[in-house]
């Protein structure tokens, strides 16, 4: 059996704990930018691997940055507070 056979055990790309912060960062950007392209026309086994991928990388960033800045309007309470600034009716 050759490792193309062991599609489940394979990893694809280098270790995620291998790379350093910029090059995490490079294969974050990447991922992310051609995310949209592999789900509209890429077959099931390139999504299948694309998301997997994406999870590893994902995860070794938030494993190194457990404090990263969370933006206030990107929280469920700073959605809510946006939307109701946004009203039509001005309040009295």
């Amino acid at each position: 059996m050759n490792e193309h056979d062991e599609r489940d055990t394979t990893m694809t790309g280098v270790d995620p704990g291998r790379l350093d912060d910029q090059q995490l960062m490079k294969e974050l950007e990447t991922i992310h930018r051609t995310r949209h392209d592999t789900l509209l026309y890429g077959s099931n086994d390139a999504l299948r691997v694309h998301n997997e991928r994406m999870a590893q990388l994902e995860g070794e960033y938030l494993r190194r940055n457990p404090r990263r800045p969370v933006a206030a309007g990107r929280t469920r309470e700073g959605a809510r507070e946006r939307s109701c600034g946004e009203s039509a009716t001005p309040r009295s």
